[in-house]
């Protein structure tokens, strides 16, 4: 098991940014996939046509996201906190994903870099 934290600046305020990961239209229009997600405590999430599935864990508006990311059978739950933080720029995004499959974690940082974060900066770029 391994653990990733990341830091990223997107070019929009934490409100914004919180419900372009939050609302099931908005990541659809910057993942360009179908997405589930609503921000009741304990509800299911898929995100890229289930590439991504979990439990969303606990919401702060504008603030903080908690999820369970699903890996299989897992012993220890793989968890996400993504902290936004106001800055110059827009937003500082603070990343941090425990107890990732020592096999998926290359998959899984790539993911966030080229994938994830990559395909958000780019929706505020084009905006």
């Amino acid at each position: 098991m391994k653990d990733y934290k990341e830091y990223f600046i997107l070019p929009a305020k934490p409100d914004e940014v919180y419900a372009a990961l939050t609302n099931a239209a908005t990541i659809q229009l910057w993942s360009g996939e179908p997405a589930v997600m609503c921000t009741e405590p304990g509800s299911d999430f898929s995100l890229w046509d289930d590439s991504i599935v979990g439990k969303n864990l606990s919401f702060e508006p504008g603030k903080k996201i908690e999820q369970e990311w699903y890996f299989g059978e897992q012993e220890k739950p793989s968890i996400v906190t993504i902290k936004l933080h106001p800055h110059k720029q827009g937003t500082s995004v603070e990343l941090r994903h425990i107890n990732i499959p020592d096999e998926a974690y290359s998959d899984i940082v790539e993911g966030w870099n080229d994938v994830y974060f990559a395909s958000l900066t780019e929706f505020y770029a084009n905006e």
